[in-house]
């Protein structure tokens, strides 16, 4: 069995999904590192030099590689992943997705501590910051609830996340 975590930025799907990697024994793969590993530059590099359309096409044509693996993974998608290219239906097909769900301040003050590292949301002020998260929410919501799993984020330390994400695959691990 393959778990995919997917959410928004900031969300805690990289760390959530080392972390259950380590428990469950399982390699672990970031979409992103891949992308980057497979295509030799940066995500942000791809964008600048190909545009956004290109990242897409790799990006669905890397995920699908990687849910076809045959081996169990634990794989953490970028926030924009299921959104694109029927990527939430090939999410679920090959795997069991596990959203994690956060609310816009939690959310906001997650990501205020991170802007360096985050060239979308560098240069955006705290409204603006907030604005831009809330849009993003609305547009995806309908995309990130077709998640076989809803688990909210807010107010939970990794332990506890890591915790109700084990509770909810329990039944899927051999």
């Amino acid at each position: 069995m393959k778990f995919v975590l997917l959410g928004y930025m900031g969300s805690g799907k990289s760390t959530v999904a080392k972390a259950l990697s380590n428990q469950l024994h399982l390699p672990c793969i970031d979409l992103d590192d891949y992308i980057v590993e497979k295509e030799q530059m940066t995500v942000n590099k791809i964008f600048q030099t190909h545009g956004e359309i290109y990242f897409r096409l790799q990006e669905s044509k890397y995920l699908k590689e990687i849910l076809e693996m045959d081996s169990e993974l634990v794989i953490s998608v970028g926030g924009g992943t299921p959104c694109y290219s029927n990527n939430m239906d090939l999410i679920n097909q090959h795997s069991r997705s596990i959203y994690l769900k956060g609310n816009i301040p939690t959310i906001c003050q997650r990501l205020k501590n991170e802007k360096d590292q985050r060239p979308l949301i560098a240069d955006l002020n705290d409204q603006q910051l907030t604005e831009f998260v809330a849009k993003h929410l609305f547009e995806r919501r309908n995309f990130y609830e077709r998640a076989h799993e809803i688990i909210n984020i807010d107010n939970k330390s990794l332990e506890d996340l890591l915790s109700e994400v084990s509770l909810s695959i329990k039944e899927y691990l051999k």
